[in-house]
């Protein structure tokens, strides 16, 4: 049962953990000591060393690391015209592996009526991607939703969206746009990275939806239809999947809670070809929200963990996948770790020698399942 087109059945969420050379030529850069053009050649190079990881591992789906962007979802979502970038006094409180982490990550704000910067977002990221591996280029970027979630309509500016339903117009507009571009390029495996249906799991996170005035009951149909109008009209040769993230950070998380209170929606109403979901431990509760689960979808299941270095038991994570085949056929499945090494460029508490060692595990389970 091995596929040969992605979502493979070994993957993984995409985010590497940054080479420290990378990380000071970045602050250089932010100093002023150090060009755009020299930094970008050391991306390449950085990049071209990852990809060669990844091939060695045994990995299909080879992406660029993230190597370009200090958070997942901030670098993409700045480039597009009318997008500020601010600075939050709310603090994020992340916490796991024993530890408490108060964190303000940027806001994103709307200023003015969106549009696509000229030559595209992650097109030439891309390209150089694909220019340099012979096998499937995935590349992640952000869920369109990330521009909305955080700040809600309060975030977007009433002068340039009196009606909140052209921003969302505008906003699927660009991605559509964008993908377009990218399937022009080659581009057969994208993925869209959302933290937001899965912290709408949480009732914490559910409440703070209702702070800011949005309804947490009605945003996931909202996120829907935005997320499959953004990748709508893509050909047939573009796989497209959707990563649920409850946060990511130097081994941490924010949100907890069973899919059920989003899966009849996230599964039936977004059109995407897989799910990236995450359940590595007990805050994803059980796997019965797979019954919603359409024929022709594909589960990948984040039974890995990106967030220590312990490898997990091969004979448990088999019986988790054989739990989970009670809802999805084994042949609809797949495997990866929960989510990135590397969501920011902070990284997970792990070094690049245990990251490798759980690509490898994610590739040997794979092949001991499903051959």
């Amino acid at each position: 049962m091995r596929r040969t087109s992605p979502p493979f059945r070994a993957d993984h969420v995409g985010s590497l953990l940054r080479p420290k050379e990378l990380l000071l030529a970045r602050k250089q850069r932010e100093q002023g000591e150090l060009t755009d053009a020299a930094l970008r050649a050391l991306e390449d190079r950085c990049i071209r060393e990852v990809v060669k990881l990844q091939e060695e591992v045994g990995l299909e789906g080879i992406t660029d690391g993230e190597f370009r962007r200090a958070i997942f979802h901030v670098d993409f979502l700045k480039r597009l015209h009318g997008v500020t970038v601010s600075a939050s006094e709310y603090k994020v409180k992340f916490r796991g592996q024993g530890k408490e982490i108060d964190f303000s990550p940027p806001v994103l704000g709307v200023a003015a009526r969106l549009e696509r910067p000229q030559g595209g977002v992650a097109i030439e990221d891309f390209k150089f991607l694909k220019s340099v591996t012979s096998r499937t280029a995935k590349l992640c970027i952000p869920s369109p939703s990330m521009l909305h979630f955080r700040g809600g309509r309060g975030s977007v500016d009433r002068g340039a969206y009196p009606d909140i339903a052209e921003f969302f117009e505008d906003l699927a507009r660009i991605y559509r746009e964008e993908v377009a571009e990218l399937a022009k390029a080659g581009c057969t495996y994208l993925q869209l990275d959302d933290t937001n249906l899965a912290y709408l799991c949480d009732p914490e996170h559910r409440e703070r939806a209702r702070a800011i005035g949005e309804d947490p009951s009605r945003l996931p149909s909202v996120y829907a239809k935005l997320i499959s109008d953004s990748v709508r009209g893509r050909p047939a040769s573009l796989s497209t999947c959707i990563h649920l993230c409850r946060g990511n950070f130097r081994s941490t998380w924010v949100a907890e809670g069973s899919y059920e209170a989003v899966a009849e929606t996230l599964f039936n109403e977004i059109d995407v070809d897989a799910f990236f979901l995450e359940y590595d431990d007990s805050r994803s509760g059980g796997f019965e929200p797979l019954r919603f689960v359409p024929k022709n979808k594909l589960v990948v299941l984040g039974l890995i963990t990106s967030k220590r270095p312990e490898l997990e038991d091969k004979d448990m994570i088999k019986r988790r996948i054989d739990e989970a085949a009670r809802y999805v056929p084994l042949e609809n499945l797949a495997l990866s770790p929960q989510c990135g090494f590397s969501s920011s460029e902070h990284g997970n508490d792990l070094s690049v020698a245990e990251q490798v060692a759980k690509l490898r595990h994610v590739v040997e389970i794979a092949r001991e399942v499903w051959g």
